[in-house]
């Protein structure tokens, strides 16, 4: 049996189940299978060795019915605008169940930055935010970072526009250097949002989290986080942890910190000391009592679903889980925290970024975590009653309380 892989068709698809759940109103339906609005930029960057080589870019703004858009911008050298179009629909999903005031963006370059120098990313990024940059702002869209862009991506974002303004607009992006007005709390918040609704998921379920057995799927910045927090906020054993090269296992347990180290040496978890090889499909089957994809899209489909053991799948990546693989893994009791929950803590605390630069008053980090602890548990629990109220997985719960905010947004409006 083949399954959809395309992310924006899966996207559509989990919409098209949500307003079935909901009998959303026809016209509001199909308005919010689209896109409001995207813009296709070709980018001509002078590199290194004097040539000039062309790149191609998208910005995609799905809704802002409820305020300003918001979203990541990706440099990634398998960027597709299906992909760009789904990581905006997610994120407008995202802002939604969270009830914080904006819509839903992404943004993409499609490059590969692992091979581009300083000089080379500091002119790609300043060339997209010279295209881009006319339907961008504190009132319209607020880029942030995602895969392989970086605070200083962001700061050198954020300087071009405000050459172009001829003006400092720093909130005109988030996920910005401190000193730039960025939001402490903003490095973790990601992954710690993540493990809120994983501790709230385990009292749910009657789990004591103190010993529980955690495995990684993506050792990026969520990947990272996630397994020094894991143990820090829950008390969970890191057994297994991978990255686009392979992965490490140990059943007694992988110490958080020296594994980070060694990646940040090495280049890969590959290769740890005191570990297993395993594969990232390995992986993804492992006996483990919480399992945390944190790298791409479809990495739990209808191929590998029946081999899923953990208790809880905490989705820190967008869209790690296929529709099809979504339904078996309720039926088989798994506790799913879907992706535009589990891994909203990284756009709550870019709201909170937002707040903080337009009123020039920044908060203290304790500040930050305790108010993303709020914000995220206030949402698991409202995803949970609307699973229980409709008896249907989490992920179409999260949809139900999403979807039904943005549509009477819509409604509000006028816009349907």
């Amino acid at each position: 049996m083949s399954e959809e892989l395309n992310p924006f068709e899966i996207a559509q698809r989990q919409l098209d189940t949500a307003a079935e759940i909901m009998q959303l109103d026809p016209a509001v339906h199909e308005f919010l299978r689209w896109p409001i609005r995207e813009l296709h930029v070709t980018l001509a960057v002078r590199m290194d060795d004097g040539s000039t080589q062309i790149f191609h870019g998208f910005r995609v703004q799905y809704n802002d019915a409820r305020g300003p858009s918001k979203g990541g911008l990706r440099f990634h050298p398998h960027e597709t605008i299906d992909t760009v179009r789904a990581l905006s629909a997610w994120m407008t999903w995202k802002t939604a169940v969270m009830d914080i005031p904006l819509g839903g963006a992404k943004g993409g370059v499609i490059c590969n930055p692992k091979v581009m120098s300083p000089g080379e990313l500091e002119r790609l990024s300043r060339a997209y935010i010279r295209q881009v940059g006319r339907i961008l702002g504190e009132n319209l869209d607020v880029p942030a970072p995602d895969v392989y862009t970086t605070p200083q991506i962001m700061a050198w974002m954020m300087d071009e526009y405000s050459v172009l303004r001829g003006y400092n607009v720093p909130g005109m992006i988030t996920g910005k250097p401190l000193p730039l007005g960025g939001s402490a709390g903003r490095g973790d918040a990601t992954a710690r949002g993540g493990m809120y609704c994983v501790r709230e998921a385990a009292k749910l379920l009657g789990l004591k989290t103190e010993g529980m057995s955690m495995a990684i799927q993506g050792f990026g910045n969520a990947g990272q986080y996630a397994a020094t927090l894991g143990p820090e906020l829950l008390g969970a054993r890191i057994v297994a942890a991978s990255d686009s090269q392979g992965g490490v296992y140990n059943p007694k347990g992988l110490d958080p910190d020296a594994l980070i180290a060694h990646k940040m040496e090495t280049g890969s978890v590959v290769d740890f000391p005191g570990s297993d090889s395993i594969t990232n499909a390995e992986l993804l089957e492992l006996d483990v009592d919480i399992l945390v994809p944190a790298a791409l899209e479809n990495q739990i489909t209808l191929d590998n679903v029946d081999q899923v053991k953990a208790k809880i799948v905490a989705e820190l990546a967008n869209g790690p889980t296929t529709p099809d693989a979504d339904d078996i893994l309720y039926k088989k009791g798994i506790y799913v925290i879907p992706d535009f929950l589990c891994n909203a803590g990284g756009v709550t605390v870019s709201y909170f970024e937002q707040v903080q630069n337009s009123y020039g008053y920044y908060w203290k980090e304790l500040e930050v975590h305790k108010l993303l602890d709020e914000k995220m548990t206030t949402a698991f629990h409202s995803v949970a009653e609307a699973a229980k109220a409709y008896d249907i997985n989490n992920r179409m719960a999260a949809y139900v309380v999403a979807v039904g905010r943005v549509a009477e947004a819509c409604k509000l409006r006028g816009w349907v």
